[in-house]
């Protein structure tokens, strides 16, 4: 990924057309609005303020697993696959009636598809979908059995997650449907449904590779696009491997997680082999790349595996996954000599499981996790952000929790990603093995349609959707103190301009807000609910009122006015992008 690439942006509406309500004395009365455009600058010289010119922070994910969402063809379900391992329907019981499953329940790509218009309605413009090659056929018979609530025991799962890969370039058979291949599935996601696919990849790791009473099926193998099979751990321990067997040498001879095969990183044959692959499936729609366990290889495999990938797709946005809350860790994959990818923010998630599981936490704690001028990442602006995903616990909130973390998410610096089912509270505080990639189903995806925390979500995702300043625009912070918070974002190029003022509430009742910090003249206009703000030289405050967990978003679509908001603004640009201060005529 290259990093504040140049773009040109196509002018931005706001959300909705809305009748005014009732104002105070400080709003202008009026009547039905429609949102216009950020304001055209032409002929006059701005400043240019932004957080990211990549076109990929427009986006906001969904990401889902594909065998756990909605099975929409019971065909390809292979309930009889397996035999004394079977793959279908592997349930851990649990105390209560508490059920985990660490089988296949059906998910596949119909059900992706049937639900896709659900996805994009919610103001989503990007699936991620779990990896969509082939794993075993069988449940795996070696490793530690794994039991309702265990950590990290595999004995007894299998690949529904698609995790285990033993042929990186053929679809695994649980996905498609007659007429329904992977290329079938991006393009009508694209064409019919305006949604983007973003391919999981993994190089890390193979199958469970060895600690089986005896080597069955598919298990630490590895095959070519033409199904010959080109590595065998032959279910060997790592430390007896011998690298000059043709077969082991796509291997390492040391463990790596639990029993799986781990790649060899430093073989060249590796790197062809995954190239080859990804590429293929790059060619079939691919919008966007997600690594898997990024931190467990060295920064020289990504490095050469990204560049060949962006010889032919030179401006494909990736983004890795580097499981550690250390700021500065996670950070080094951004830089270019590392890769140069953006990353999901586990930091981030942390700080915002912290406040928004606890009510009566202090706004103040999300600050420590955004540097937004710090110079720790390449570029901020650009991480993946997020609270749960499949291999933690979901967020321990009640409804309003979610909807509290939600209306942050989709305003604050970076592009938000939603694990499925978090917009109905599914499986509340769950890790993996007590329910956290439990079976959502169709029944549950009506029922959200009318939960409060998916329609306070598509309110304020769909506002993000259309709001330039919320994808892009840098962010500066005015008051964060204990249930309320308030902060701009700015975008501006001599084309366009506007100004987010986010206000946010997370408690329980009503909050009263008085902004008078580097404020700008001008006709401020809630996103939302369309009244008018005007700050002049005889009204140079907004006073406004944001419900219990509630968010409001008012807007200026005019050029910076403020000279301390100027100075700030250019202080933070300096340090974000400083080759790219040039004022913009």
């Amino acid at each position: 990924m290259n990093f504040t690439r140049t773009l040109t942006l196509t002018p931005v509406y706001a959300l909705l057309s809305l009748s005014l309500f009732g104002c105070s004395s400080q709003h202008q009365q009026g009547q039905t609005l429609v949102e216009h455009p950020v304001s055209q600058a032409a002929g006059k010289q701005v400043t240019p303020f932004y957080g990211t010119l990549n076109p990929f922070a427009s986006e906001s994910v969904y990401f889902l697993l594909t065998d756990r969402f909605v099975d929409g063809d019971s065909s390809n379900n292979q309930q009889t696959q397996g035999g004394e391992y079977h793959t279908f329907n592997r349930p851990l019981k649990g105390p209560d009636g508490q059920e985990a499953n660490v089988g296949y329940m059906g998910g596949d790509f119909q059900g992706v598809l049937n639900n896709a218009d659900y996805i994009r309605d919610m103001g989503f413009t990007s699936v991620w979908l779990t990896p969509v090659f082939d794993n075993p056929d069988q449940a795996y018979s070696g490793g530690e059995e794994v039991t309702f609530g265990a950590y990290y025991k595999d004995g007894g799962k299998t690949g529904y997650h698609g995790y285990w890969g033993t042929n990186f370039y053929q679809l695994d058979e649980h996905l498609p449907s007659k007429g329904l291949n992977f290329a079938d599935f991006t393009r009508r996601l694209k064409q019919d449904h305006q949604l983007n696919f973003i391919l999981d990849v993994v190089t890390n790791h193979g199958s469970p590779a060895y600690d089986m009473a005896q080597q069955r099926g598919k298990f630490g193998k590895i095959y070519d696009e033409q199904g010959q099979l080109i590595a065998d751990h032959q279910n060997i321990h790592p430390e007896k491997l011998d690298p000059s067997n043709p077969l082991h040498a796509f291997y390492n001879t040391h463990t790596g997680l639990a029993q799986l095969s781990d790649i060899n990183e430093n073989n060249e044959a590796v790197l062809d082999y995954f190239e080859g692959a990804y590429l293929k499936w790059l060619s079939q729609g691919v919008h966007a790349l997600r690594i898997d366990t990024i931190k467990e290889m060295p920064h020289h495999f990504w490095k050469k595996f990204f560049d060949r990938i962006r010889k032919k797709y030179p401006d494909i946005f990736i983004f890795g996954e580097s499981y550690s809350y250390e700021a500065e860790f996670i950070a080094e994959h951004t830089r270019e000599e590392n890769g140069g990818v953006s990353v999901l923010d586990f930091p981030g998630r942390r700080a915002i499981v912290d406040v928004f599981e606890n009510p009566e936490s202090n706004f103040a704690d999300l600050l420590s996790y955004l540097h937004l001028d710090d110079g720790v990442y390449q570029n901020p602006y650009e991480l993946m952000t997020f609270y749960d995903n499949h291999d933690m616990e979901r967020m321990n909130a009640d409804d309003m929790g979610f909807v509290d973390a939600n209306n942050w998410l989709f305003t604050s610096r970076g592009i938000p990603v939603v694990y499925y089912g978090s917009e109905i509270n599914f499986m509340t505080g769950k890790p993996e093995h007590q329910g956290n990639r439990n079976y959502l189903g169709q029944e549950r995806v009506e029922q959200a349609k009318s939960h409060i925390i998916h329609n306070e979500l598509t309110r304020i995702a769909q506002l993000r959707k259309n709001t330039v300043a919320l994808q892009r625009g840098l962010q500066h912070n005015l008051d964060f103190n204990g249930q309320t918070a308030s902060f701009y974002r700015v975008y501006q190029d001599k084309a366009r301009s506007q100004t987010a003022l986010v206000l946010l509430n997370k408690g329980d009742s009503p909050a009263n807000f008085t902004v008078t910090e580097k404020l700008s003249k001008g006709q401020w206009r809630d996103a939302i609910s369309g009244e008018h703000y005007l700050v002049d030289s005889s009204r140079g405050q907004i006073s406004t009122q944001v419900k219990a967990h509630g968010v409001k978003v008012l807007l200026l679509n005019s050029p910076v006015e403020n000279a301390e908001l100027i100075a700030a603004l250019e202080a933070q640009q300096q340090k974000l992008a400083p080759k790219q201060m040039l004022v913009s005529q």
